[in-house]
């Protein structure tokens, strides 16, 4: 089904660590927002989509998500890579540290690890494209905080590439809906099973 390249989406080269700054971003990895949860959440909700061509953006947009969680992956690796524990002691990294000291563990920025009650699936085609929708913008957002939080540019340049992505992925699902709306006469009004839909006497 997929063919990985063995390079990032788009470089990351972070000289400086930082271990204040891994601390927030540590939720595009697993917050509730993040780049784990917008995958898991597109590749399981084409299995709701009716239509091909649904299906097919949500397969691409849940793919690159897992680029995303691995350019995020890179970007914590990097601002913790070699890092001393006197530049962890009192940052908010020094709790992620004494349970995972810098490896990888998927969580949100206030400690909060990775919940599968953050993947919206619903099984209906409005609804999922809505909520797919609405999690692209809020990833957005988190990264435009992200972007304001930092001051190093070797971090900033990524994360505006993936803000701009988030933006497209949203364009995406509008287009996506739009496929779904046009396709709603009398007889399917929700997209679904119109069968569901019958009164029984």
């Amino acid at each position: 089904m997929w063919i990985y390249e063995k390079k990032l989406q788009y470089p990351v080269k972070i000289k400086n660590p930082n271990p204040k700054l891994a601390a927030a971003m540590i939720s595009q990895l697993g917050g509730p927002d993040g780049e784990l949860a917008a995958s898991m959440r597109y590749l399981h909700q084409r299995y709701g989509m009716p239509y091909n061509e649904v299906v097919g953006i949500l397969t691409d947009v849940g793919t690159e998500e897992l680029a995303h969680l691995e350019m995020i992956a890179a970007i914590i690796y990097q601002l913790t890579r070699n890092i001393s524990i006197e530049n962890i002691k009192g940052t908010m990294f020094e709790p992620y540290y004494v349970d995972h000291t810098t490896g990888m563990y998927p969580i949100a920025a206030s400690g909060v690890p990775f919940d599968m009650k953050y993947v919206g699936v619903k099984g209906d085609p409005l609804a999922d494209l809505a909520e797919s929708q609405a999690a692209e913008q809020k990833a957005r957002v988190t990264y435009d905080n992200l972007i304001r939080l930092s001051d190093d540019p070797d971090v900033t340049d990524p994360l505006r590439f993936l803000r701009e992505r988030e933006i497209v992925h949203f364009q995406r699902f509008g287009d996506a809906m739009r496929v779904v709306q046009d396709k709603l006469d009398g007889k399917n009004f929700y997209a679904f099973n119109p069968a569901f839909d019958k009164k029984t006497r």
